[in-house]
Parts: C-alpha cells; structure tokens; sequence
C-alpha cells in the first residue's frame, strides 16, 4: 500500500490525507499513465526531451483550479516548443474537453488520472477521503529529475506562479 499523509493538506480548514511520496528536488520524476481522452493514454516517456510543468489541480469546475489553468495557459503560449505544461485532475476527459473548448484553453494539455489514480499515488497528491487530486505543481527538467515541487497545504489557495516558473525559465 501507498504510503499516507495524514492532513497532508486542508480544504477550508477541514484535514485530507494524501496518498503517497513527498517529491522533492532532485528526486527522479515518478512514471504515470493517464488518459487524454477516450482511448489515448499517456505516460511520462509521452513528454520525454522536453522541460515539463505539471501542473495539478482539484477540478476545472472550480474557480481556484480554472484560474490556475488560464494562468498556465497563458504562460504556455510565451514558451517554446521544447517544453510542455499539463494539466492533470481526476476530472474525466469529456469534462476536461468541454472545459477546454468553452474556456479557451489550448496551449496546456488536460490529463486525466481519474481511470488509474496513477499520477496522483506515484506524485503524492491523491487524496484518500474524495480520490481528487491535491492542488500542486511540479517542474521537470528534459532529464525527468524534479527541479521544483510544490504542494498546496490549502486546497483554496492558488501556487507559487512565480517560483515555479522561475525554476522552469532556469531549466530552458
């Protein structure tokens, strides 16, 4: 069994418990497969030779998570090819294309962990009493060692924008 963190994070105070590792900087990048859409599955080899942002989030469905999405969209479109923001969530993929389309969002990819729970038990960020993802980001470098991660403690508050995208600039 996953290891377990228990008020690993809270939402509006209330403690969740999340499922597996604390990545830190210079820990490999943990392997996860994910679907990104019906049929398509991606894995870590998926993104291999790029610089990368993983950018996690509870649900698009929320205002916290879309304004995170826009921001990293946004910020997709000023980078260059050699690197890759995705999104990940529990949301299933018709959510997420939905989403996508309705908001404009076409510079990230949306990923979804909600088949394998992947992503979430092998990154730390699946939380055991909703199986949602934890609002977090991590950034990748083209070697697949984690340069930057950051775990939320507060589900409704926004990431360090800056910081993450600070180590990202560092690694391009």
């Amino acid at each position: 069994m996953a290891q377990e963190r228990k008020s690993a994070v809270t939402l509006h105070g209330n403690p969740f418990t999340l499922i597996g590792p604390v990545l830190k900087e210079g820990d490999p990048a943990p392997d996860f497969k994910c679907a990104k859409g019906l049929g398509e599955t991606v894995t870590l080899d998926t993104y291999g030779g790029k610089a990368k942002v993983f950018n996690v989030i509870v649900s698009v469905d929320t205002p916290v998570c879309d304004k995170q999405t826009r921001k990293f969209n946004e910020e997709a479109s000023k980078l260059p090819s050699d690197v890759s923001i995705v999104t990940f969530s529990m949301d299933l993929p018709f959510a997420l294309g939905r989403y996508c389309g309705a908001s404009g969002i076409d510079n990230v990819e949306t990923i979804s962990d909600h088949m394998y729970a992947s992503f979430g038990e092998n990154y730390g960020v699946l939380i055991k009493e909703n199986r949602l993802l934890a609002r977090a980001i991590f950034v990748v470098d083209k070697d697949n060692r984690i340069r930057h991660a950051e775990y939320v403690d507060e589900l409704s508050n926004e990431p360090d924008y800056d910081k993450a995208l600070k180590v990202l600039n560092e690694i391009i």
